[in-house]
């Protein structure tokens, strides 16, 4: 039996059902899948269902000007704290020389997102020197801190946990101090110039300030009695009073902040700043799978900020909670205040505790993005409606009927038969497209604005592209006198480098497209690089099996007039044969050709 020849298999040939079965089986599955998770319709950018729209202007910061540079650096990095929830398809960009524009579709976390940006203020890490619960909430322990990996010691029965401030991004489920009540107020005369609380600093609940309380960074004994009195009459369950509860506080002075824990304020006394945000290099929130302590925050900090981060640690580790804990604050709010039992060194350290998956991964996001070279305020918040979208969603989808009427006319017209094969092409890439875009959406947060739906529609011309291309080259075999079935297989291989060269070109484009782009060019170069990529799959899978199949059918075979493959209409040549030679020593020599 003689081998297939090259570019042609014999298993592409035989068994065209095998790939047909297996792209519907992931049409069926992904279908499922998209019923299964309820999503089944694309999530919508903000032009097309609406959303919350942010005007953030900027502040006159210490040491930072208000100039296009930093402008510039602050959109990158809320870029990246709001994308950090998932590519929800917000857009931020620069207005004018002082304000900067968010715009959060529906259907995300509007919400956590607004907190996210909103929080532009600085992050720093203070020691804690006191904490207070202005209501009543559950003893639970506090997260810890940890050292290359390794989880610290529990709180033993006897020590107070410690309390977190909690914000509704916050990552940990803590509790006040045992010895804090809601009348009384523990206020620690640990206020001392070294930034760093004392061992017995710790004041027992209802004890009052303390006159003697050493000062911070050098500043008069008058104004430690002066914070030492702001934060006992405290009431962090105000919003006007969280509000300004950081307000004009300098890294290097000590202040007071608020925190939320299961809807609960609670009150802080914080040293002077320790570290300073821009020391975190990377955060990450990881699953704990070997020492079962569930999701943690790993950080990693620069040089220099290892070597304070050691330095404060190893301080704290000698105090007693609430004394050995370090606040993480941002924008005057304490976001976690995990407790130390030994000093962190090497530039990585963990935060562990109650986290649930998305409470680790906003955490781990402040911590990588918090620092911000301006402060910045809410000048508005409005909500956008989608009807202007909606009309433009509704002139766009009616030009994409047109656009593919035509060209299912112009497949009819011209390739007349074939054309059912380039239609259902056209419709099993249609079906893959929206089912995953309905699950990219609760997946990665993709969303669908007015660009990627014309990225779709610009696909349509993709798509019917290389059909063309293959059509062509099988009616080209069919002109040199070759019948369907090894048409169908001899056309395969130079179609195929054609279609994969040019679709590697418009994805290349559209990766570009992509990475130097933001807000919704991204959505028209993700559409175009997600619907290219399934051009070559259906290709592949779905439409040359298919015309292996159909070449087997009499109606094509025969090259019905009506089939778009009539040798006749198309001006073939006459069929190639195959010519033996005769037996016999007169037999002269004869010429052979091979279909």
């Amino acid at each position: 039996m003689a081998a297939p020849k090259k570019g042609r298999s014999a298993s592409a040939q035989s068994k065209p059902g095998r790939s047909l079965a297996l792209i519907m089986i992931a049409i069926v599955g992904l279908t499922g899948g998209m019923f299964a998770s309820g999503n089944t319709t694309p999530r919508l950018g903000i032009d097309l269902a609406g959303g919350t729209s942010i005007t953030l202007e900027a502040k006159a910061d210490q040491g930072s000007a208000i100039n296009k540079a930093n402008l510039d650096t602050a959109v990158n990095i809320m870029n990246r704290r709001v994308n950090g929830l998932g590519v929800s398809e917000a857009e931020v960009q620069r207005q004018g020389d002082r304000n900067i524009i968010v715009n959060i579709p529906k259907g995300t976390n509007s919400e956590e997102a607004r907190q996210q940006v909103g929080t532009t203020a600085k992050l720093y890490f203070r020691p804690v020197l006191s904490q207070e619960a202005t209501g009543s909430a559950a003893v639970t322990p506090s997260p810890s801190a940890s050292a290359n990996g390794a989880s610290s010691a529990s709180p033993s029965p006897s020590a107070s946990p410690s309390g977190t401030g909690q914000k509704a991004t916050s990552s940990t489920s803590p509790s006040p101090s045992a010895s804090a009540t809601a009348q009384g107020r523990a206020v620690t005369d640990g206020l001392k110039t070294d930034s760093t609380p004392s061992a017995s600093a710790g004041a027992k609940a209802g004890s009052s300030p303390s006159p003697s309380a050493a000062p911070s960074g050098g500043a008069s004994t008058g104004a430690a009695a002066a914070l030492q009195a702001r934060y006992a009459t405290l009431d962090c369950s105000k919003d006007a009073v969280r509000a300004k509860a950081g307000e004009g506080v300098k890294p290097g002075d000590a202040t007071v902040a608020c925190g939320e824990v299961d809807k609960v304020w609670y009150k802080y006394l914080l040293g002077p700043a320790a570290v300073d945000g821009t020391d975190v290099k990377k955060a990450q929130a990881v699953f704990d799978t070997q020492g079962a302590a569930g999701w943690q925050v790993n950080m990693t900090f620069t040089g220099n900020g290892s070597k304070k981060f050691a330095a404060v640690t190893g301080k704290l580790a000698q105090n007693q909670q609430p004394q050995n804990e370090f606040a993480i604050v941002l924008d005057g709010n304490v976001v976690s205040s995990p407790y130390v039992r030994n000093a962190i060194t090497g530039g990585q350290a963990q935060i562990s505790g109650s986290f649930k998956q998305e409470e680790a991964q906003s955490l781990a996001n402040m911590l990588s993005y918090g620092a911000l070279p301006l402060s910045f305020k809410e000048q508005s918040v409005t909500t956008v409606t989608a009807a202007l979208g909606g009309d433009q969603l509704h002139a766009g989808l009616l030009a994409g009927a047109i656009g593919l009427a035509l060209v299912v006319l112009y497949l009819v017209a011209y390739y007349r038969g074939l054309s059912l094969i380039a239609m259902a092409s056209l419709l099993v890439s249609a079906a893959l497209t929206y089912v995953i875009m309905a699950l990219l959406g609760p997946a990665i947060g993709f969303a669908l604005n007015l660009p990627a739906v014309c990225g779709a529609i610009v696909a349509i011309g993709i798509t019917a592209d290389s059909f063309i291309v293959y059509f062509e080259r099988v009616r080209d075999e069919i002109r040199e006198g070759r019948t369907l079935r090894p048409a169908v297989e001899r056309a395969w291989p130079r179609a195929r480098r054609t279609i994969l060269v040019s679709d590697f070109v418009s994805f290349l484009a559209a990766a570009v497209l992509f990475i130097v782009t933001v807000g919704k060019v991204q959505g028209f170069a993700f559409t175009l690089g997600l619907t290219t990529v399934l051009d070559v799959v259906v290709v592949f899978f779905f439409t040359k099996p298919l015309m292996t199949l159909i070449a087997r059918r009499k109606f094509f075979a025969s090259g019905h007039k009506w089939s778009g493959l009539d040798p006749k209409g198309l001006g073939a040549n006459p069929p190639i044969r195959r010519t033996r030679r005769p037996s016999g020593p007169a037999a002269g020599p004869v010429e052979t050709k091979e279909a």
